[in-house]
């Protein structure tokens, strides 16, 4: 699983026109899925977005993880985030899983979140043309990948 994590002021997520979900102070996490992903995956990187501590303390320290602070969670897929771009000028997604295999991790991994963070988090919704908006607050951006654990 590869993740994009937007420290953010505020986020949501429009499809057709309709204002789905939105999220104050938290993280925006963009979410990719191939079909090597496991329920490990899920677990581990769950754990590390929001035990990520990339919210300042009281020094302006970033020091404090998105659970600490109470903060919320919009998470994303983006099949995209396994383009590949070694050929051509049109990027291949054949590394990313197919929606029978995606969407079940997809929906575990919200399950893991809302475990690992205590409450609810909000969504986009698997597969649709979504427009996301946010308002980046650094702006902080951090890329994990599960499978190199970096």
């Amino acid at each position: 699983m590869k993740a994009v994590i937007q420290r953010v002021k505020q986020a949501d997520v429009t499809i057709k026109d309709i204002r789905r979900a939105a999220i104050d102070a938290g993280l925006l996490v963009l979410l990719g899925i191939e079909e090597a992903d496991t329920m490990e995956d899920i677990e581990w990187l769950s754990n590390k977005i929001v035990q990520l501590r990339i919210f300042d303390d009281e020094q302006k320290i970033p020091n404090i993880s998105v659970k600490d602070m109470g903060g919320e969670l919009l998470l994303v897929s983006q099949f995209t985030l396994y383009a590949s771009t070694k050929k051509g000028n049109r990027p291949s997604y054949i590394k990313a899983a197919k929606p029978e295999f995606a969407v079940p991790l997809y929906e575990q991994m919200i399950v893991q979140l809302e475990k690992d963070l205590g409450k609810k988090i909000a969504t986009g919704e698997f597969g649709a043309d979504m427009q996301v908006s946010l308002l980046n607050d650094g702006p902080v951006t951090i890329i994990i990948d599960s499978k190199n654990k970096e």
